[in-house]
C-alpha cells in the first residue's frame, strides 16, 4: 500500500468525521482524514461547544444578577464583558481542537490538510498545503456537514445580519436583536443574548416555538421566555428584511395577517441548514435529495466503498448523532475487509435524545404524546413539576416538568419530554431506557438518588400510572 493509499479515507472531520477515523484505526485499519479549515469540524470550533461555553457565561450572569434570591450580596454593578465572555468561548474551542489534532496522532491517523474532491467512489484529491495529492482508499466516507442556510432576500453579511457563526463572534453587542427561527440554534442565541442585555425578539413561522418538542414544553418554554423579558412572535414570518445604516428594518406579517415594520440593531437567521455536498464530485456517485446524500441504515451510498455520515445525511442533525453513525460506519466496512469479530448496529432513530441548552434548558427523547396518538398508541401520560422537586426548590431551579409517555397496552417507554434546569443532563437515563427497551415496571422499581432533580423522572412514571408520591 503506497503513501496516499488507505484502507479509509474520511473526508471531513467534524464529530462523525474523527470519530469514525479513531474507530477504524481502532480496528487496525490504515485510515486518512481530510479537513479543508479546522480539526473537529463545525461542532468543536463553531457550533456546539464554543455555544455552550458562551451560554455557560449568560447563566453565571443570571445567577450574579440574582444573587439576593440566594442570600447573598454582591457589591458593585454586575455587567457583561461581551470581549472576554467571546474570548473564552474560543478559547474553550481551540483547546478541544488541539485534544482531536492529538486523538489523530495517538490514533496513527494521517491527517491531508486542504479541499477534498472526489475523483470515483474510493479516490479523491486535495488542494491544500501541500498542493495537489491524489489520495485512494479501499473506502471512503463522506462526513462534510451542513452549514446555516441564508435567507433568500437576506443574505447573512457578518455585520448586521448574522448566521450562527457571527454570533459567536460578534463585531458588537447587539441592542435589539431579531432572531428568525425558534429551532435549538435560534432559541439558545435568544435566550445568550437576553440574558447578556439585548432586547429580543423572535420569529417563528409556525405555530409554537421549537416545534419538535412535546406541545406542553413549547408552551412552557414561551412562557419563561416572554417572562424573561423576551417578544415572541408565533404564526409569524419576515416577508422583507433590508439593512439600513442603523441595523436591519424587518416587515413581519403576524398570525392575524397584519403587517409589522420593526428597526432592530441586529438579526440572527436561523432558519435551518443546507448540507455541504456541492463541488466535492459525489453528485453522480450517490443518491441526493435537496442535497443530502442518501444511505442504507450502515452509512452505504448506492456506490460500492462510498459510506456517508452526520449532517450531509437525513436527519436529525445532531453531532451524537453523527458519531454513533461514525462508529456503525467504521465497524460495517471493517467487516466488509474481513474483520469477524465486529457486529455494527444500525442507528435507531427513535431513539436520539434532542437537547436545546437555553434558559431553561429543555431536552427529549422519542415520541412526543401527539405524535404517539397520531401512531395508533393508546398512551398513559405521566407529568411531575419541579415544585414537587426537593432538590428543585434548594436549587431556586423549581420552574419545569418531566414529561413520560408510555403505550398503554405494553408499558414501552414511547417519549419523554423535560424542561428546566440540568434536563440535558438527565434525559440520558431515558435513552438508556428505550435501548434497553424498558417498560414502566422496571423504571418504577429503580431507585432513584435523592436529593437530585432526576426524582422527578421517577415520578413522572409513577403519574401516568396513578402512583404519584409528592403531588
Amino acid at each position: 500500500m503506497s503513501d496516499n493509499s488507505y484502507d479509509v479515507i474520511v473526508l471531513g472531520s467534524g464529530p462523525g468525521g474523527y470519530v469514525a477515523a479513531i474507530r477504524c484505526a481502532q480496528l487496525g485499519l490504515k485510515t486518512a482524514i481530510v479537513e479543508r479549515e479546522n480539526l473537529g469540524g463545525i461542532c468543536l470550533n463553531w457550533g456546539c461547544i464554543p455555544t455552550k461555553a458562551l451560554l455557560r457565561s449568560a447563566e453565571i450572569l443570571h445567577y450574579a444578577q440574582h444573587a439576593k434570591d440566594y442570600g447573598l450580596k454582591i457589591a458593585g454593578a454586575i455587567e457583561a464583558d461581551l470581549e472576554a465572555v467571546v474570548k473564552r468561548s474560543r478559547g474553550v474551542a481551540k483547546q478541544l481542537s488541539s485534544g482531536i489534532a492529538h486523538l489523530m496522532k495517538k490514533n496513527k491517523i494521517t491527517v491531508h490538510m486542504g479541499e477534498g474532491t472526489l475523483t470515483s467512489p474510493t479516490s479523491l484529491t486535495v488542494k491544500g498545503e501541500k498542493g495537489e495529492e491524489k489520495l485512494s482508499a479501499k473506502h471512503v466516507i463522506v462526513a462534510t456537514g451542513a452549514r446555516a442556510r441564508d435567507l433568500p432576500f437576506a443574505p447573512a453579511d457578518g455585520k448586521k445580519v448574522w448566521t450562527y457563526r457571527t454570533a459567536m463572534t460578534p463585531p458588537e453587542m447587539p441592542k435589539r436583536l431579531l432572531v428568525i427561527g425558534s429551532g435549538a440554534i435560534g432559541i439558545e442565541f435568544a435566550s445568550f443574548y437576553n440574558d447578556m442585555g439585548a432586547d429580543v425578539t423572535v420569529v417563528e413561522m409556525l405555530d409554537r416555538i421549537v416545534p419538535v418538542e412535546d406541545h406542553e414544553v413549547s408552551a412552557f418554554l414561551q412562557k419563561s421566555l416572554t417572562k424573561q423579558g423576551m417578544t415572541i412572535m408565533t404564526g409569524a414570518g419576515v416577508e422583507d428584511l433590508k439593512v439600513t445604516g442603523k441595523g436591519v428594518t424587518a416587515k413581519i406579517k403576524d398570525k392575524d395577517g397584519k403587517v409589522h415594520t420593526n428597526e432592530y440593531t441586529h438579526c440572527i437567521t436561523a432558519i435551518g441548514i443546507m448540507p455541504n455536498t456541492e463541488n466535492i464530485g459525489i453528485d453522480k456517485l450517490a443518491e441526493l435529495d435537496r442535497g443530502f446524500i442518501q444511505i442504507d441504515p450502515y452509512g452505504r451510498t448506492k456506490s460500492k466503498g462510498l459510506w456517508a455520515i452526520g449532517d450531509c445525511t437525513p436527519g436529525p442533525w445532531l453531532a451524537h448523532k453523527a458519531s454513533h453513525e461514525g462508529v456503525t460506519t467504521a465497524e460495517a466496512i471493517a467487516q466488509e475487509l474481513g474483520n469477524k469479530e465486529v457486529h455494527p448496529h444500525p442507528l435507531n432513530r427513535s431513539a436520539i435524545p434532542g437537547c436545546t441548552y437555553c434558559h431553561p434548558q429543555i431536552a427529549s427523547v422519542g415520541m412526543t404524546e401527539a405524535k404517539a396518538k397520531e401512531a395508533g398508541h393508546e398512551v398513559k401520560v405521566g407529568v411531575f413539576p419541579f415544585i414537587g422537586n426537593g432538590k428543585a426548590i434548594a436549587l431556586g431551579e423549581a420552574e419545569g416538568f418531566t414529561k413520560t409517555v408510555f403505550d398503554a397496552k405494553t408499558g414501552e417507554l414511547l417519549g419523554a419530554h423535560m424542561v428546566g434546569a440540568e434536563v440535558t443532563e438527565m434525559i440520558q437515563g431515558y435513552t438508556i431506557g428505550m435501548t434497553l427497551e424498558t417498560t414502566e415496571a422496571e423504571l418504577m422499581n429503580t431507585v432513584f438518588p435523592h436529593p437530585t432533580i432526576s426524582e422527578s423522572m421517577h415520578e413522572a412514571v409513577l403519574g401516568a400510572y396513578g402512583r404519584a408520591l409528592h403531588i
